[in-house]
């Protein structure tokens, strides 16, 4: 499974052996099984994840109870709720599994170690961030705009 963190790292940045194993060092695999959550709304976010293998849901519940999907993350995708992690304050997000899941953990003062000591995880971090941004301007544009059986066939895409 670390290969398979290499090749998705290495999709944007280039890692040489020494520096790939300083970035695996800041990551802790984990497992989890269908249902089980990763984060719960109003607890503090540890790590942001990436998904080896599963599927997870990330979800806000509103005042009256009602969950609200926020995104879907499968296999190669990073998720989380990346404003709590940021900034280390309770989560208004939950991310629950789908189905039996793997993913690799990383703390945030893994992140701050992997963006000073390697400046290409710095820019891999960059390129995340900002292609997560576009997808999220994208998604509200859809939801605004779109059928919900257009949306629907996006989402199969």
């Amino acid at each position: 499974m670390p290969q398979q963190l290499r090749e998705h790292l290495e999709q944007i940045v280039s890692l040489t052996d020494e520096e790939f194993a300083l970035v695996l060092a800041q990551f802790t695999r984990r497992q989890f099984r269908k249902h089980e959550f990763l984060i719960r709304e109003g607890e503090r976010v540890r790590e942001m994840y990436f998904v080896a293998k599963g599927l997870l849901k990330l979800v806000h519940t509103d005042a009256a109870g009602r969950a609200h999907v926020v995104s879907f993350a499968s296999e190669d995708w990073w998720e989380g709720d990346f404003a709590a992690y940021l900034a280390q304050t309770p989560a208004t997000l939950a991310l629950q599994c789908l189905e039996d899941t793997a993913v690799w953990g990383l703390p945030l003062t893994g992140y701050d170690y992997l963006c000073r000591h390697l400046p290409q995880m710095a820019r891999f971090f960059l390129v995340k961030f900002t292609r997560g941004g576009v997808a999220a301007q994208q998604r509200i544009l859809s939801l605004l705009a779109l059928p919900a059986r257009e949306r629907y066939e996006l989402l199969l895409r």
